[in-house]
């Protein structure tokens, strides 16, 4: 198995509707439903996360290619369930989707790039996006927040405890961490 393949993640911490498998390869014959994300990508096939979708009830399987972000094997890649049971988080060498299952027409691209982590929060029903600036809750009905800018190139999360989320942000002016604390209930950040 490649390096690639084994650097995909798969994380369903939320109930979810549908199911969904990474591809290692685009099929051969694709499924009557295909649908490309952005929509204007181009060169989309090179090195795309290729996933099969089955959404939940009658609905027909579909084949999602996510464009590559970023060829960094250090970039996330993989799945993860969110808070809203139809819709399906992909992430591509650091670019982030997030996909309703049941009209797949209908996406948002999340706008950091690229994403470093992902992470289920789901004792407070959100999934944390975490930037290399900032971070974005997103929630049952969608973004629930994203904070402000918390560093000028980097964050490190050191511990969710509770409603609050602390870490480090790097400050290029001071060349030295800023501990911060991100209410997350709110997405509020304030200087630890």
């Amino acid at each position: 198995m490649d390096s690639e393949l084994r650097t995909r993640t798969v994380t369903l911490a939320f109930p979810h509707s549908w199911e969904a498998e990474i591809l290692p390869k685009r099929p051969l014959i694709k499924p009557l439903r295909c649908y490309t994300y952005p929509r204007e990508a181009e060169e989309v096939e090179r090195g795309a996360l290729e996933v099969m979708v089955k959404p939940a009830g009658k609905a027909l399987k579909f084949l999602a290619t996510f464009a590559l972000g970023f060829a960094d094997p250090a970039a996330v890649t993989g799945l993860w369930s969110c808070p809203g049971v139809d819709d399906l988080c992909a992430v591509a060498g650091g670019y982030a989707y997030v996909v309703n299952t049941l009209d797949p027409k209908e996406f948002t691209h999340i706008e950091f790039r690229p994403v470093f982590e992902v992470r289920p929060l789901v004792e407070l029903n959100l999934l944390l996006v975490i930037g290399s600036q900032a971070l974005l809750a997103w929630g049952p009905d969608g973004e629930a927040w994203q904070t402000p800018r918390l560093s000028s190139e980097g964050l490190r999360i050191a511990e969710v405890r509770g409603n609050e989320l602390h870490g480090f942000g790097w400050d290029l002016v001071t060349n030295r961490e800023i501990p911060f604390t991100v209410d997350l209930r709110t997405g509020l950040a304030a200087e630890a």
